[in-house]
């Protein structure tokens, strides 16, 4: 995976509100805000096509990404993104700041290994059931996980497991 999709070029854009707005998807451009790390909110935009490139790959939404705003390096998380109804195209995109001293709460997916192999799914006639995708994690921006392995060789039968039988890295 390049590291491409974790840079992404940005302006600063001046002019605001929902008509501003409208004019920049036509432009084929997504209007955008970074927020955080005690700094004053800065309206931006983005280019939608490398922007659909990148959202493509899941380590985007749980990866600090380094936007390039008029020269400065700002690195931040994907907080929020609203897409169309319909249309495969994104909408607008909220960015949180990153400090790299501070923790920083964002979701994590999860990633379900050996099901396909597991004695009580293969041979006992069980299933899996994934109540959830992703879990909340607190940690340092540097000690963010892309995702989290969720190992289901040896769960038993009728087995349920708890956010404390996860394995996390660091």
């Amino acid at each position: 995976m390049s590291d491409a999709i974790f840079n992404l070029d940005a302006e600063v854009r001046n002019d605001l509100g929902k008509g501003a707005s409208r004019r920049l998807r036509r432009e084929d451009k997504v209007p955008a805000i970074l927020y955080g790390a005690g700094k004053d909110p800065v309206s931006i935009t983005l280019a939608h096509n490398k922007l659909i490139q990148a959202q493509e790959f899941e380590a985007f939404y749980s990866h600090v990404l380094t936007l390039n705003i008029a020269g400065e390096k700002v690195e931040a998380l994907v907080k929020d993104m609203q897409r169309h109804p319909y249309k495969p195209k994104i909408t607008h995109v909220d960015f949180l700041r990153v400090d790299a001293n501070k923790e920083v709460t964002t979701n994590v997916p999860l990633h379900f290994i050996n099901e396909n192999k597991a004695k009580s799914i293969k041979i006992d006639g069980g299933h899996a059931e994934h109540n959830m995708n992703d879990v909340v994690v607190s940690c340092l921006p540097s000690d963010l996980p892309e995702f989290i392995e969720v190992d289901l060789m040896n769960v038993e039968l009728g087995q349920t497991l708890h956010l404390s039988d996860l394995v996390l890295p660091k």
